[in-house]
């Protein structure tokens, strides 16, 4: 799948209600580009509804990841998750406390894909990663309990 369809499937997932205007600005589409392409992807089930968009695994990507990084120099900004954003492959950025600055959740389509993602990860923040592949997840986003 292409990355602009994936990155057209995160903001619909995001807000499903976004404008194909709004849609269009963020995909760096024009309006009618992006109204064609979010025809397509409902047409071959890849939208189901807005509020039920298919797996990562159905789009292409199976493999999900935790990386944690920590910064080659302690005393440097603490600006990864800024240095970070523009790759969309992380799906999560969570500030921890322990060894590491933060944890990645990130989402690729092989083990080639992850090793790239893993150089750009230590290329743009100046950081090195410790990095846990998920086999399988019996559960998540889950609601939280209102008792």
């Amino acid at each position: 799948m292409e990355e602009i369809n994936r990155k057209i499937i995160a903001l619909l997932a995001a807000d499903g209600r976004m404008s194909f205007t709004e849609l269009a600005r963020r995909t760096g589409l024009s309006v009618s580009a992006a109204q064609q392409r979010v025809r397509r992807l409902e047409q071959r089930g890849v939208i189901r509804g807005y509020g039920a968009v298919i797996s990562p695994e159905e789009i292409g990507l199976p493999l999900t990841a935790f990386v944690s990084i920590k910064p080659f120099d302690p005393a440097s900004p603490d600006d990864a998750p800024d240095r970070l954003a523009h790759l969309s492959a992380i799906e999560a950025c969570h500030s921890v406390a322990g060894d590491e600055s933060y944890i990645l959740k990130v989402r690729v389509a092989s083990p080639t894909a992850l090793e790239e993602l893993l150089q750009e990860i230590r290329a743009a923040a100046s950081v090195s990663t410790h990095t846990t592949i998920v086999l399988s997840t019996p559960f998540e986003n889950r609601p939280p309990r209102l008792d």
